[in-house]
């Protein structure tokens, strides 16, 4: 009997509950797999499925798991876990990737044609001020992952002029690409939009912080939907009221949900957007987790693990 801990809230259960049995059929594992929420042996489960806000902690006496699933893409709430010893690995599913693109593209569009300026105005000014073309506007990328490369390859096929950032050196067709110090301040020069996707990291951590926001061409704009703290939040609010930056999209923040008094809701060049830019689909989601458990069993190399010296 293959033993399955699903470690995460009820109500999470109740929806992937029929998802990854259906995924399970789906990719050949036998019904003899069973699903716990609360396990009475601990030593006896075979995989982990795990989500950040379970209530699961100690990983040690978890001593037969072969593998620990995340279901949500970021991993920095479990990979500094001193007790996981297990394999680690990270949600990378075309349902997350494909809202992510979608959202990323809807906010670049939005501030690429200056949408804001129109919406909602009733007061009988008529101002016909004209967008550049696509392929007049610089976008920089930060993060060359798997939702990097997929939103940077949506964008270069709208003709963007995109570049891309990453830790180390990756080539994605139709994106200038650039790593390392010297790299990022490359990448950062003349973009006019930049997107946020870079895991939390303590190499990333206030990435953006004073200086590299000063590297932005004024007028700039801000879109993150990686992680909260890649910002310095003071340096900016800082760039957006001097008028360095035009404006700041955020979905993710230090403190989840955004505190009704920050200073982000009432400031009248940020849009605030609670966490939605991707969510983990259940049904791809469950695909992923049930081809990993086949992989498990099969003896195969596990999809997405994380590497532990990098922290994603």
């Amino acid at each position: 009997m293959t033993r399955v801990l699903f470690s995460a809230p009820r109500t999470d259960w109740e929806e992937y509950r029929e998802p990854l049995g259906r995924a399970l059929d789906d990719v050949g594992i036998p019904a003899e797999l069973e699903f716990t929420l609360e396990p009475e042996r601990p030593e006896g489960i075979d995989y982990i499925v795990y989500s950040p806000s379970s209530q699961l902690e100690d990983f040690a006496p978890f001593t037969g798991a072969k593998l620990v699933q995340n279901l949500w893409a970021g991993v920095e709430a479990i990979v500094g876990n001193p007790t996981l010893k297990q394999p680690l690995a990270r949600m990378v599913d075309e349902g997350l990737t494909q809202g992510m693109v979608e959202w990323c593209t809807g906010h670049v569009l939005r501030h690429h044609l200056g949408m804001d300026a129109q919406i909602g105005r009733s007061d009988g000014v008529w101002v016909p001020v004209v967008p550049p073309l696509a392929r007049d506007r610089t976008v920089c990328v930060l993060g060359l992952g798997a939702l990097g490369c997929a939103v940077s390859s949506a964008l270069a096929g709208l003709n963007f002029d995109i570049r891309g950032w990453s830790r180390s050196s990756r080539e994605v067709s139709g994106v200038a690409c650039f790593s390392g110090e010297t790299g990022l301040a490359e990448a950062l020069a003349g973009a006019e939009i930049v997107v946020l996707l870079l895991p939390l990291t303590a190499a990333t951590e206030n990435l953006m912080n004073a200086e590299r926001l000063a590297m932005l061409p004024d007028g700039a704009v801000v879109i993150n939907p990686g992680r909260g703290p890649l910002i310095d939040d003071e340096a900016l609010v800082a760039a957006l009221d001097d008028g360095r930056l035009a404006h700041a999209t955020l979905d993710v923040f230090r403190e989840e949900p955004l505190p009704p008094e920050h200073v982000f809701w009432a400031h009248p060049k940020v849009t605030v957007t609670p966490h939605i830019a991707s969510a983990t689909r259940v049904k791809s989601a469950a695909r992923v987790v049930a081809e990993n458990i086949r992989r498990g069993e099969a003896g195969d190399p596990f999809l997405f693990l994380v590497d532990r010296s990098l922290g994603y």
